[in-house]
């Protein structure tokens, strides 16, 4: 695989066409949120990029951004106008090379724009680089220890040649998370989005995370990205195809843009593990297994785009998955495998102006007659997820506030699978969903900006999942257990969201942000969270405040 990742990569430089590149802004859900907002707000799906795959090349949103501004068909008030201002700041070399000047250079050399701390431009060589700061504190009830956070780093994109862009990410940090936080990566033996880790201190944990991609035209329809990184598949809040939960990976993406069709392949090499080993990962070369995904979508007039996909997760290479415009289920008969493969769709519906439905299936096994017939009703084998979602922009006529209303669920055993290392997981954590599967979500989210600068978001969800009493028990949930070593005592059917230690968690969390200086942010938030188990003599609460300030870098969330 390594071979083959050289060889590509090698090959794709060689014929890298004339064509401006950009790298890819980092996937952060209110960044990201500003740009879709508007798309929802015209009621038309974006004529540049296809927002279904996740993250967006900068130079894509300047120029969607660019002509929104003068295709506009509606005003726009003071907030909205700080907000494009401030993404096309962020993205100036794509939009207008006087974009974000400074006022006050720092020594004359530095800061001279306002979203780059030292940027050099010529015709051939064009870098701009970034601290990364992120420091926050706070405390929990019924926990002794203070909760923190230490980030440092730095941050750096740019091009050459105008043809191949680039961007890299380096920080190291120290945290003690909040205790539910803690414990799930206590249990999962990964720190949730990063992986490996160090121990600091009696509850803390310690880990060096790195990020890097390189970025090109092979034509002037498909573009390609080599790197290390996380992608994410959806419109939502979650996904139930591919999410950013886990830590980044190896992946090489080629994306198609033809007309109304985007054709989006990744081929990826993961971290396994070997089931059961519940302990931290040991010193030592990791298990690997292989990923391939492709993704199919196209707008349907200018209000309805949908998405079909494949994905497979195999234990070992295999060269047949490299076809980009085959059915990868044909090649797992074909060649006698027991990859794993899950298929299903995608869509979004800008129903009209300010609102749009969206929504997910992924199935992973399914049985005709079994979940048809009487008699097979609930039967394990079939195992699928759905995501059903609405977004509301300006809601109520008030401007700037925004609504999303949000349903997960995934069946038991989804996601899972009887062979090893076939799960849909990296590095002991889901790649959809945090909760892995057997679980049934409710989610809100109240977006508001009263001033250009503040923004408030209120996030509450409701979860009930089923978890296992015992390591030798599997219901269905933890995607590291084998799917054939069940012990339930349930047979075949009979098998329903949250059996096992059926557990239901309800979640509220505050953030108040106010940007001080361009991506210099100050952030205050509060959760609550309260969980029930059959397991629980009596309810657990927790409380976490928290005040935070940083630079350059996505804020951090406890969902989950």
């Amino acid at each position: 695989m390594k071979k083959f990742f050289s060889l590509s990569f090698l090959s794709m430089l060689v014929i890298v066409s004339a064509f401006g590149q950009g790298a890819y802004a980092p996937f952060n859900r209110n960044y990201y949120h500003l740009i879709e907002r508007y798309e929802i707000l015209k009621g038309e799906m974006n004529p540049v990029f296809h927002t279904g795959v996740k993250p967006y090349r900068r130079d894509h949103v300047a120029s969607y951004l660019g002509g929104y501004l003068t295709d506009s068909i509606f005003s726009i008030n003071s907030v909205d106008n700080f907000n494009l201002d401030y993404l096309r700041n962020d993205n100036w070399e794509f939009s207008l090379p006087e974009a974000g000047n400074s006022t006050k250079p720092f020594l004359g050399k530095l800061y001279r724009k306002q979203s780059d701390f030292f940027h050099y431009r010529d015709s051939v060589f064009d870098v701009h680089i970034n601290p990364v700061l992120y420091l926050a504190g706070g405390r929990e009830t019924n926990q002794d220890e203070f909760r923190f956070r230490n980030t440092r780093g730095i941050e750096l994109r740019g091009s050459i040649d105008r043809k191949i862009g680039f961007y890299t990410y380096l920080t190291t940090t120290q945290i003690v998370f909040p205790s539910w936080v803690g414990a799930y990566a206590e249990n999962n033996g990964a720190v949730p989005g990063e992986g490996f880790w160090k121990e600091y201190g009696d509850e803390g944990y310690g880990y060096f995370s790195a990020m890097g991609h390189l970025t090109f035209n092979i034509s002037k329809s498909i573009e390609a990205q080599f790197g290390h990184d996380r992608n994410f598949i959806g419109e939502g809040y979650r996904s139930m195809i591919l999410s950013d939960f886990s830590n980044p990976y190896v992946f090489f993406k080629l994306n198609t843009k033809i007309w109304k069709f985007n054709l989006t392949n990744i081929w990826s090499q993961m971290t396994a593990d070997v089931l059961y080993n519940r302990g931290r990962p040991t010193d030592g070369r990791y298990p690997q297994k292989w990923f391939s995904h492709h993704r199919l979508g196209i707008n349907l007039g200018k209000k309805l785009n949908i998405g079909v996909f494949e994905s497979v997760m195999a234990n070992r290479f295999d060269w047949n998955y490299l076809n980009p415009v085959i059915f990868y289920r044909w090649v797992e008969h074909q060649l006698g495998t027991p990859d794993k493969v899950m298929l299903g769709f995608d869509g979004k519906w800008n129903f009209t102006p300010g609102m749009q439905l969206y929504g997910q299936f992924a199935l992973d096994e399914f049985v005709f007659n079994e979940f048809f017939g009487i008699d097979g009703k609930n039967s394990s084998r079939n195992k699928y997820a759905i995501q059903a979602g609405y977004k509301y922009i300006n809601a109520f006529k008030i401007s700037n506030l925004d609504l999303q209303l949000e349903f997960n669920q995934a069946r038991p055993y989804t996601y899972q699978e009887k062979f090893e290392y076939q799960a849909f997981n990296n590095y002991r954590t889901p790649l959809t969903h945090p909760r892995g599967a057997n679980f049934r979500e409710f989610i809100a989210i109240v977006r508001y900006q009263p001033l250009p600068r503040l923004s408030l978001n209120a996030t509450g969800f409701y979860q009930l999942f089923g978890a296992d009493p015992s390591e030798d028990v599997n219901f269905g949930g933890d995607l590291l257990k084998n799917r054939l070593v069940t012990n339930t005592g349930l047979g075949l059917f009979g098998h329903v969201i949250g059996q096992g230690v059926e557990n239901r968690v309800a979640m509220a969390a505050l953030n108040a942000t106010y940007m001080l200086k361009h991506n210099l942010f100050l952030d205050l938030s509060h959760s609550y969270r309260r969980r029930t188990a059959q397991n629980l003599d009596s309810p657990e609460f927790n409380n976490f405040t928290q005040l935070g300030l940083r630079m350059n870098i996505v804020g951090q969330d406890f969902n989950y």
